[in-house]
């Protein structure tokens, strides 16, 4: 049944399956989304052990709602937005903060290598997403969702619930204090 997945042409196509009874329309449904809610979930919580169960429970919940999806956004940005708003749930109950200052003293120099070493051992998306991991819970996802999954103000805005001008000043800090970290720790001429 590979070929499965070309029977849904549109997210109604596929909501409609999936409320009928469709088990393989909702795999493919969580296939189609799985990594954009794993990205929110581990730039929202980290390194928690309960990345597993909140993407379950995520799920669950969509599966729930699903026929009260009206199609106002893209599927995939309606799963977003339930990653989101469980991911605020789970920092808020485990008494977390998604966004906070970044004290001075945590972007720190690592100068035990020589510069050439550093560059040499790893390259810049991996330079990036280290310095990216610095940054706060939403600052993170923000990132996340207009850089790599590339979606517009408007569509973070469904999802997270911020107004767009916010959205556009959080993303700006989050480039300075990632433009400041990448400065402190290394030479611009080493970028």
């Amino acid at each position: 049944m590979k070929h499965r997945e070309t029977n849904y042409k549109t997210d109604r196509e596929l909501v409609a399956a999936v409320l009928v009874g469709d088990k393989q329309a909702f795999a493919v449904f969580v296939r189609q989304t799985e990594n954009l809610v794993a990205k929110i979930i581990f730039q929202m919580t980290g390194g928690s052990g309960d990345r597993k169960d909140l993407a379950q429970e995520i799920y669950i919940r969509a599966y729930q709602n699903l026929a009260g999806f009206q199609f106002r956004s893209k599927l995939s940005t309606w799963i977003a937005q339930i990653a989101y708003y469980d991911c605020l749930h789970y920092l808020k109950k485990k008494k977390l903060t998604y966004l906070e200052n970044i004290p001075e003293e945590s972007i720190s120099a690592d100068t035990d290598l020589p510069a050439e070493m550093r560059l040499f051992q790893s390259d810049l998306s991996i330079i990036l997403t280290e310095a990216v991991a610095q940054l706060p819970p939403l600052y993170q996802t923000l990132i996340t969702l207009f850089h790599e999954e590339e979606m517009s103000y408007s569509e973070i805005a469904g999802i997270t619930g911020l107004p767009e001008g916010t959205i556009k000043n959080y993303l700006f800090r989050a480039r300075r204090v990632l433009r400041d970290y990448l400065l402190k720790r290394y030479d611009k001429e080493e970028l």
